[in-house]
């Protein structure tokens, strides 16, 4: 799956073909050296996470504000920095009330309370340090990676505005929760790989294994989210906005266009894309501006989600024999 970058001047190779007609392996070359962004965005956002969770810690100050009616603070020999009661936080982290104060996504605050920057804070928050260690992990894994093959200025905005849409969503469907963490955005690098692959379908080499291997981890990830006490709806809001903009923002040109320079003078030309690229492009571009407006409209009316889908509410939990579902509707 090595893929070359094509950014900037990134598409920059050595190469000493002289013929104009040459094979799709020696085209393949393109692609296959090795030649990436230097990442520095995705590394400062796991900074700015981490940074974030301190200060709520900070601000928290357990051994002060806790009254003890649910246990005492634990990990009390870091001072205020001391967890809340396992009873009321088992991912060891701060109390609800401190997310809240500090812009956690809560429905009444942003339709009611007219607090809609909350869609954008509540990505940057986490609910403990278990919570924060998993997405930091997470975005580790596959945010460098992207950003290395695609730079900073695409990567960044898949992730800002995947974790912003999967906030709207979640805010349009669950009403009696507090919401935090960046789930929402870095599911949507996950649909940003999977919209490059398929736009970008004739450069990989192994492509049934490819796509399989990320169907897999896509699946797993978001029936995880069907568990109690998990915002499926952030990741599947994510998902979607991710899984557009990986058209918009991902395609790769065609080898032919790459090659331009090294044509005789006056050949035509090939188009930079191919028309299917031009295609989902277009479709990508109408459905999530089309779905973004339509989704802010619904909530700031104050409309439930779950009244235009009912059977929405098994998306982010299955009630079985060993937990009941409160989704907040």
């Amino acid at each position: 799956m090595a893929r070359r970058d094509l950014e900037s001047g990134g598409g920059r190779t050595k190469n000493n073909r002289t013929e104009e007609n040459y094979t799709a392996h020696e085209s393949s070359n393109l692609y296959e050296a090795d030649t990436h962004w230097t990442s520095w965005l995705v590394p400062m956002f796991v900074v700015a996470n981490i940074a974030v969770f301190v200060v709520s810690m900070y601000i928290n100050n357990c051994p002060k504000n806790n009254l003890g009616l649910q246990g005492g603070c634990v990990a009390k020999f870091l001072g205020r920095f001391s967890f809340e009661p396992m009873q009321e936080n088992p991912l060891l982290g701060p109390s609800s009330s401190t997310l809240t104060k500090m812009g956690a996504l809560r429905w009444d605050n942003v339709v009611n309370g007219h607090q809609g920057w909350r869609l954008v804070t509540c990505i940057w928050l986490h609910a403990g340090i278990i919570h924060l260690l998993a997405n930091m992990l997470s975005l580790v894994f596959i945010g460098i990676r992207l950003e290395q093959q695609f730079g900073f200025v695409r990567i960044g905005v898949i992730y800002l505005v995947s974790g912003f849409g999967g906030s709207v969503l979640s805010c349009l469907f669950i009403r009696d929760h507090t919401s935090v963490g960046a789930s929402g955005a870095l599911f949507g690098l996950l649909g940003a790989m999977l919209s490059e692959l398929i736009t970008n379908w004739t450069i990989y080499s192994n492509k049934a294994m490819a796509l399989l291997t990320l169907l897999v981890i896509i699946v797993i990830n978001l029936g995880i989210g069907i568990l109690p006490h998990v915002d499926n709806f952030a990741h599947i809001g994510g998902f979607v906005v991710g899984f557009l903009l990986g058209f918009i923002l991902l395609p790769r040109p065609q080898f032919g266009w790459l090659e331009q320079r090294r044509l005789p003078a006056g050949v035509r030309l090939k188009s930079k894309y191919k028309a299917y690229q031009y295609v989902l492009w277009i479709v990508s571009l109408v459905l999530l501006a089309a779905g973004l407006t339509i989704a802010l409209v619904m909530l700031f009316r104050g409309e439930k989600g779950y009244d235009h889908c009912h059977w929405c509410r098994y998306l982010t939990c299955v009630p079985t024999s060993k937990w009941e579902c409160s989704n907040g509707s």
